[in-house]
């Protein structure tokens, strides 16, 4: 079932959006070749209960089949796509990528974003993937408008990232977002013009295009959560909340 929003939800929608984009944010600052993922999730964590939310990612557990995940941010290193769990002695290198993606709950409304750091100075095809990741996110959010379809937004992932030959992930996707993390419908990054359902003024949707510089087929790891390329080549991962109106789409988590 579709939720549209009302505009008092919206507003509760944008006070935890803008506290997801503020994490991210700090993350940007906190990034530096030496400090270990677990570090960032506390700083990340601490931030978040400082400012009178939860963390939506700690616990989380889409399935009784899996174990909780057991952190506040995802923190995805080069090849990992998504998912990472952050851990005390993994440590940042120069010239790695860094996805970090996180989710709040505040007031009862959610928040959820990601963003791929440089860690240093990175090499070109990796400067290359994130200009192209983020690029197809600003596409897609142009095509979130009321009476454009899901597979719009697809589309228009698809379509750029493709022509600059990079591959786009099929097993995981965006997602509608309220009171909830994951709500319907999903929202893939990649599909046909037209097609697919309709989108409606109010729904409040997380686009989210996970994009690699070699094949798009992924794995999963032995640890059940953090998920990578089959074929080992890097990956980026950039997330915005957004609500849609009758001719443009709202950010709501503004991260810079």
């Amino acid at each position: 079932m579709i939720k549209i929003k009302t505009q008092n939800e919206l507003n509760l929608m944008r006070a935890a959006g803008k506290l997801t984009a503020d994490v991210l944010d700090l993350m940007r600052e906190k990034i530096r070749p030496g400090i270990s993922t677990l570090e960032l999730d506390v700083i990340a964590e601490d931030f978040i209960r400082r400012n009178n939310a939860i963390p939506a990612f700690k616990n989380y557990r889409p399935s009784r089949e899996m174990t909780p995940f057991p952190a506040s941010i995802c923190a995805s290193i080069n090849d990992e796509v998504v998912h990472g769990i952050p851990d005390s002695n993994r440590f940042l290198q120069e010239g790695d990528i860094i996805s970090i993606d996180v989710g709040v709950v505040l007031n009862g409304y959610c928040g959820d974003a990601a963003c791929t750091y440089p860690v240093g100075e990175i090499n070109q095809e990796r400067r290359n993937l994130l200009d192209v990741t983020q690029k197809s996110l600003e596409l897609a959010i142009n095509a979130a408008v009321a009476k454009n379809t899901l597979g719009d937004i697809g589309f228009a992932v698809q379509n750029y990232a493709e022509k600059n030959h990079c591959g786009v992930v099929r097993d995981y996707t965006g997602h509608g977002i309220g009171k909830k993390m994951h709500e319907s419908p999903q929202v893939p990054n990649f599909g046909a013009a037209h097609s697919g359902m309709t989108l409606r003024a109010g729904m409040t949707i997380a686009i989210e295009p996970m994009i690699t510089s070699g094949k798009y087929d992924v794995k999963v790891a032995p640890n059940g959560w953090t998920v990578l390329t089959k074929d080992g080549s890097d990956a980026a991962h950039f997330e915005r909340t957004v609500a849609i109106y009758e001719d443009h789409a709202e950010v709501l988590t503004p991260w810079q």
